[in-house]
């Protein structure tokens, strides 16, 4: 053998070496990848986003998840805290048949009652004072008025009111009705004019990365996972704004209301400079909540707020003879 090849033998090793210094390569990536990853997780975790937290069951809205109009309340969910929902999807006593009068309030989490428990709510109140009409509360926490429009025509069937209340939550609700998403990137339906038509749009609507955080092993035990449900999420879906559109929503509303014999009231939580022009350029009666009491480092109605929110409403239902029988078309 010549000197040459004993020195190419001697440079490249066997394929059974070749083989192990492949699998030791590969190891070696793997762990370093590893290692990584297990960094990553440490400090998220350390970190601790709060788009990436796990919110105990305790602690989270009993909601569930609906193409049309995003999350609605599920229906006879009874929390570990005692809010109760009835039948129909609402947190509110079940909804009998009745010859009385119904009084509709529809909104978000201020009618909903975020804070504060069954029996303290305006609409609890109102139930007291005014025993001869049926009130129904169908506020639903992180609403915008365009989903508790779709929640309005869902629910008219079976509740089939005299008179509707509108609280607008001036707060947030005019950004609401202007995005895709809210609360960390959760889908819902928005409403917008394209080439001169309007329409909702965004339905059905995507399941919201929260869903996956509390219905996928993996990511219910990793938020690097969480942190992967969450860019997918931006990227597959990303956020859409739109000029608001409040206003033609409101007069939607009311169109709806009217149309099927019914009177139409709204109720501010403050001042709106945006929405009040229009009530008063169509005589839409209203009524404002500003000075109500709220909970501290809340800015939901506490439990005395809810009482002078009750007495306000109260006020605008005597003022509008919104408490009279319904007519015979109804």
């Amino acid at each position: 053998m010549s000197s040459e090849s004993a020195k190419t033998l001697s440079t490249n090793p066997a394929p059974s070496g070749r083989r192990w210094l492949l699998a030791r390569s590969i190891a070696l990536q793997a762990g370093i990848v590893l290692l990584c990853l297990v960094g990553i997780e440490i400090f998220l975790r350390v970190v601790d986003f709060r788009d990436l937290r796990l919110t105990p069951e305790a602690y989270r809205l009993p909601y569930q998840y609906d193409a049309e109009i995003g999350w609605v309340p599920i229906p006879n969910k009874v929390t570990s805290d005692g809010v109760r929902i009835n039948s129909l999807g609402l947190r509110d006593i079940e909804v009998a048949p009745t010859t009385k009068p119904t009084i509709l309030f529809i909104g978000d989490s201020f009618v909903y009652g975020a804070g504060v428990k069954d029996g303290q709510r305006f609409t609890d109140r109102l139930r007291e004072d005014l025993p001869d009409v049926r009130i129904v509360n169908a506020g639903v926490a992180a609403y915008g008025t365009d989903q508790e429009y779709l929640l309005l025509r869902r629910l008219w069937p079976k509740i089939q009111p005299s008179v509707v209340v509108l609280i607008v939550c001036v707060e947030n609700d005019h950004h609401d009705n202007s995005t895709n998403s809210v609360h960390g990137h959760t889908p819902k339906p928005y409403f917008s004019e394209r080439d001169g038509v309007w329409d909702f749009r965004g339905i059905p609507v995507p399941r919201g990365h929260k869903y996956y955080y509390y219905n996928n092993v993996l990511a219910e035990h990793s938020a690097l996972v969480r942190l992967g449900i969450e860019v997918y999420m931006l990227l597959r879906y990303p956020a859409v704004v739109v000029p608001d559109p409040t206003t033609k929503l409101v007069d939607m509303m009311r169109h709806y209301v009217e149309s099927h014999g019914a009177k139409f009231l709204v109720g501010l939580q403050r001042p709106d400079p945006a929405l009040e022009p229009y009530l008063k350029a169509q005589n839409i009666p209203y009524v404002r909540m500003d000075g109500a009491d709220t909970l501290p480092n809340d800015g939901h109605w506490s439990p005395r707020g809810h009482v002078t929110v009750a007495e306000r409403l109260k006020g605008l239902l005597i003022a509008e003879k919104a408490l009279a029988a319904p007519s015979a078309e109804q």
